[in-house]
């Protein structure tokens, strides 16, 4: 067995070890737990002792532990605020055991193929897949419910002119709106039959969508709902504006259109221009992997290419 190999089985078992010693710190989640934070994180502290320490207490989950101490650094705290607005069943602690088992079968394909160095450029792209993967349903999800914002305020006038109470009206929304609309004014319904006051449930789902647009209907429901006034007319107000607002972005993106289609091309050109003269001369293309400066250049050619898309990226993103 050569050396390589040999240090390639030694670091899958090493990885192996890994995910055994995380499966059994684990634990199982507590199920009333998870489903009592989504609607407020805040309403449900940990417990904490009399010094005003969190509670090691056995009722308290490990993985809840682990998530915790992930969400100490500033990747595991936008991960979390990421998966709370994509929606999606997974914790912290669950994405980063994707994020290892990706980067070591990634360091380990690329380290047979192209050598220990490349084997970690390519295991550090499959480990960060997740993340991107994550925040681009979360901006999926929040474009998605700010285009059905409109629908949503047409409603909730119609609803509130019709004699119906803001509850009556927000399970309105409830019962005619697809998702993600449906999903999140659910979550404010039941948390407020959980016992929270309207106005903080609001906050919360303003919290786990994100958007200014939803920050400023909430805002005007919850002054509204304290010092009373006729919020059906604040929410015309407020539902013009939002409409002008997705009209402009819209607007925007078929002016930029060209531009983004230009900037994908650039950055994906060389990568498919590259697979495709490895897949016809590979003697050939198998020089650039050759240990010298020829690596270097390589990885000096990627890092430019995602500068490069990163500032056209920038320079299109207009705010509205």
């Amino acid at each position: 067995m050569n050396g390589p190999l040999l240090f390639g089985v030694l670091v899958a078992l090493a990885a192996f070890m890994g995910f055994v010693a995380l499966w059994r710190i684990l634990g199982v989640p507590d199920p009333l737990e998870a489903r009592l934070q989504q609607y407020d994180p805040n309403a449900f502290p940990p417990i904490t002792t009399p010094e005003g320490e969190a509670s090691s207490s056995p009722r308290r989950p490990a993985s809840s532990r682990l998530n915790g101490l992930l969400q100490r650094f500033s990747l595991g705290r936008q991960l979390a605020v990421d998966l709370t607005r994509a929606d999606l069943p997974l914790t912290v602690s669950e994405v980063f055991l994707i994020m290892l088992g990706l980067g070591g079968l990634g360091f380990f394909l690329g380290m047979l193929r192209l050598g220990i160095f490349l084997g970690l450029c390519v295991g550090g792209f499959l480990a960060y897949v997740p993340v991107i993967y994550v925040r681009s349903a979360a901006k999926r999800r929040q474009r998605i419910f700010t285009e059905q914002l409109p629908d949503v305020l047409t409603l909730l006038v119609s609803s509130l002119q019709a004699g119906y109470g803001l509850g009556q009206s927000l399970q309105v929304l409830v019962e005619q709106l697809p998702p993600p609309a449906s999903a999140e004014f659910a979550k404010v319904v039941r948390a407020v039959g959980l016992g929270l006051s309207l106005p903080r449930a609001l906050s919360a789902m303003a919290e786990r969508i994100g958007t200014d647009d939803v920050e400023l209907l909430v805002t005007a429901i919850t002054i509204q709902y304290e010092t009373g006034g006729n919020l059906a007319q604040t929410l015309e107000v407020i539902g013009q504006t939002v409409r002008d607002r997705i009209r402009i972005q819209r607007e925007i993106r078929v002016l930029t259109s060209q531009q983004r289609l230009t900037g994908f091309i650039l950055g994906g050109l060389p990568i498919v221009l590259g697979f495709v003269l490895f897949l016809i001369n590979p003697r050939h293309m198998g020089k650039l992997f050759e240990p010298g400066i020829t690596r270097v250049l390589l990885v000096v050619a990627v890092v430019m290419q995602l500068t490069g898309y990163m500032v056209v990226n920038k320079l299109l993103q207009v705010e509205v």
